[in-house]
């Protein structure tokens, strides 16, 4: 199988914070950036709940090299849209010390409704994700899929952490946004389905009896999606660098193509119980990389990196097929050097400073783009 011949496409969504260079602190300039930014992203920029987030999200993307352009692309153009008001734009899983109850809520009917739904839930939710979408044509097999794919869910969260801090303090944990959001209902690891039926039962029953109005409030770490045909990783924490974002992106697609492969030679991944993959879900929130997950069939506490080496040798072959390698070498220098987490956590020991992490942030956030010097907007991707 070539590259070119694979149904994986990927799609990938970033959630960005609206910066106050001066101050560090978040500000609600949603509606400003999108007036301006519709011009020049089209569809591709969109608001969230609170006006100081902003979501971008690629188009369709046929492969790793595709998806990185995009997303350069994206982070370049909304650098520069932010740039005409004075602002920056940062990612990373939570802001280290903004505080929920300055935020504005976006001025949209879906929003409105999830506030007057969930109440302060809602509006305490200043959380910045990254949600990868990766293709698959075959809903039958996006169930099995997604099924399997949840045993890899804590693997990928630690490798993603990225939110240390929560109104100015250090919560001791590598990632607190997951513990933000999984007070919504329908969050965290989904239950095994049994067949595609079955899933769309359940969405049909919550939609008849008035839980939700549409599927999308279905906000799993992962799922099938009930409008696209792909799977969508929704477990990790906005990343700050680029190259983070597209080694996570390129290892979730590995992974759906490896269980696809599976599947089609009649080999079953073993799906696990959810409140067993609950405990190495929190092992990943809590320690990230530094920790230990459970060996289910060994029945043992293994360091994290280890059964991330195990992970990566698992799909090696489909790595190489995707013509992935690149980006996989990127999954090695994270376990090398740490992750977003890790990186805000030294600057803080370091400084003792929220503003010095805001900066580290910031800066990580603009590698790689284009200068943001220009007051004009450059031309439409």
């Amino acid at each position: 199988m070539s590259a070119k011949e694979h149904i994986f496409t990927l799609g990938i969504e970033e959630e960005f914070q609206i910066i106050d260079p001066e101050t560090r602190e978040l500000r609600s300039h949603i509606q400003q950036i999108l007036a301006d930014g519709k011009m020049v992203l089209q569809e591709r920029v969109k608001p969230e709940l609170h006006q100081s987030i902003v979501e971008l999200g690629t188009e369709i993307c046929t492969d790793a090299r595709d998806a990185r352009q995009q997303v350069v692309n994206l982070r370049t153009e909304l650098a520069k849209l932010a740039a005409q008001y004075g602002l920056k734009i940062a990612s990373a899983g939570t802001h280290p010390f903004s505080h929920w109850m300055d935020q504005l809520i976006t001025m949209d009917e879906r929003y409105a409704t999830i506030v007057k739904d969930m109440q302060q839930i809602a509006r305490a939710c200043l959380i910045f994700g990254l949600h990868v979408h990766v293709g698959i044509p075959d809903r039958e097999e996006g169930i099995d899929i997604m099924n399997q794919a949840r045993y890899f869910l804590p693997h990928l969260y630690a490798l993603s952490v990225n939110s240390p801090f929560w109104l100015g303090q250090n919560t001791g944990l590598k990632a607190y946004r997951q513990m933000i959001f999984e007070r919504f209902p329908r969050t965290g690891i989904p239950d095994a389905f049994e067949s595609l039926s079955e899933y769309e039962d359940y969405l049909k029953l919550l939609v008849s009896t008035n839980c939700i109005d549409n599927a999308k409030k279905i906000w799993w770490d992962v799922r099938l999606h009930p409008f696209f045909d792909t799977i969508e990783f929704r477990i990790c924490d906005a990343q700050s660098r680029v190259d983070d974002t597209l080694a996570l992106a390129a290892l979730m697609q590995a992974i759906v193509c490896k269980l696809q492969k599976l599947r089609r030679d009649n080999v079953t991944f073993r799906s696990y119980p959810k409140r067993l993959l609950d405990e190495n879900r929190w092992r990943a929130s809590r320690y990230g990389l530094d920790g230990k997950l459970i060996d289910f069939g060994r029945k043992c506490e293994v360091e994290e990196r280890e059964l991330l080496n195990e992970m990566l040798e698992f799909v090696s072959t489909e790595i190489e097929e995707l013509g992935n390698e690149a980006e996989i070498a990127h999954i090695e220098r994270i376990m090398r050097e740490g992750t977003g987490a890790d990186r805000q956590l030294a600057v803080w020991e370091r400084t003792q400073d929220m503003k010095a992490v805001v900066d580290q942030i910031v800066a990580e956030t603009n590698e790689g783009l284009t200068p943001t010097t220009s007051t004009t907007h450059a031309s439409a991707l």
